[in-house]
């Protein structure tokens, strides 16, 4: 008797050993299949009710809460720095004057033809993980031409409210930019938000696409090495 006593606590030992480690490694996972935020991040996706499906985080990479600033990146990299001139630029060489990634003119670097930042080269994903990323003009596109938008203030911030079809909504803070020498330029007046993107100009791959706002949030465009705030997406 005390040796079936004793084989059955050393098997109920071996699976309760076994279930925790299942248990530790789906904790650790951020895939997040289920379509929650990753361990990652606070930020909460939310549904605007798009036709694509599409999530849009509600909070700015680096950010707490919807109308915080968050941090500023140049595009295609994912740290922060002291100026954004094109010098500092990852993806620039200085001597030879040219784009080392992310080129489609041979005159002005390294022809690769690739037009969309790596998942390596998202900062969405790279700081967030799981499915996060960030967005597409045609995801851009759709926010602005989908959702009604408006002028207003959250916590004493400006930015722009964006509603979609099933009433929710996301703040985009008027975070401004930084320039060449690091400084904040037009913070509460104008945003620019990066996409994951080339601008669609075959003669000028040093632009990205960005959502940007000053009268009206509209798709437009920006010089690489510029510092600008990103807003993550994730598909349904």
């Amino acid at each position: 008797m005390n040796h079936f006593i004793k084989k059955c606590r050393k098997d109920l030992s071996l699976m309760f050993l076994l279930m925790f480690s299942m248990l530790f490694v789906a904790c650790g996972d951020d895939d997040n299949d289920d379509g929650s935020p990753s361990s990652r991040t606070t930020a909460e996706a939310i549904d605007l009710g798009l036709p694509s499906g599409t999530l849009w985080a509600s909070c700015n990479v680096g950010a707490n809460s919807p109308e915080e600033y968050g941090s500023y990146f140049a595009w295609g990299e994912t740290e922060e720095k002291g100026y954004y001139d094109v010098t500092s630029y990852k993806w620039y060489d200085d001597p030879t004057d040219n784009l080392t990634k992310y080129c489609t003119v041979s005159d002005k670097g390294t022809v690769d033809n690739k037009t969309a930042l790596d998942p390596a080269d998202d900062v969405a994903h790279v700081k967030w993980g799981g499915k996060w990323r960030m967005p597409t003009d045609e995801e851009i596109e759709e926010l602005v031409e989908k959702c009604s938008s408006e002028w207003t203030m959250l916590n004493g911030v400006r930015g722009y409210k964006f509603t979609g079809p099933n009433g929710n909504s996301i703040f985009l803070p008027a975070a401004g930019y930084r320039n060449w020498n690091g400084d904040l330029i037009d913070p509460e007046v104008y945003g620019s938000y990066w996409s994951s993107m080339l601008y669609d100009d075959d003669e000028h791959p040093e632009l990205a696409c960005t959502l940007d706002f000053y009268k009206y949030p509209l798709l437009e465009k920006g010089d690489r090495e510029e510092g600008m705030t990103v807003r993550p997406v994730r598909s349904k």
